[in-house]
């Protein structure tokens, strides 16, 4: 029987696998805490790094997804689906996993978004199984 970390780690590398153009994921806390990460930074074996496995950017992405469900409750428009940030050179991509937590995706500018939507989406939800919230 596998670890819950064990498990959350598995569900991020099946993203990576069948979707194209996913760099890194995490899974975040609703606090910004770093609850998991895809690919690992203490993987001496891995030749990539993962930009969002750090402590500051699981404050960062929980700011941003308190700041867009407070918007959203002021707006009267509902709960959050998703959390969509565009930059020149790629696309981070924010889910909720039940009330306390997260999982957010860095992809290529070149990568399918509908194809990264529905899969991050799927992951969010195993996400959600696994951490039982």
């Amino acid at each position: 029987m596998a670890y819950k970390d064990e498990k959350l780690e598995q569900e991020l590398a099946k993203l990576h696998n069948i979707v194209d153009g996913v760099k890194a994921t995490v899974i975040v806390s609703i606090d910004g805490l770093l609850v998991a990460a895809y690919p690992a930074d203490d993987d001496e074996s891995n030749e990539h790094v993962n930009p969002t496995a750090s402590p500051q950017v699981a404050a960062m992405a929980a700011t941003l997804i308190g700041l867009a469900e407070k918007t959203l409750g002021r707006l009267a428009q509902g709960s959050m689906e998703r959390l969509l940030i565009e930059g020149e050179d790629g696309t981070m991509v924010v889910y909720p996993a039940g009330r306390r937590a997260a999982v957010a995706v860095l992809v290529e500018r070149s990568a399918h978004m509908g194809h990264v939507l529905f899969a991050t989406k799927k992951t969010a939800t195993e996400v959600q199984v696994i951490l039982g919230n």
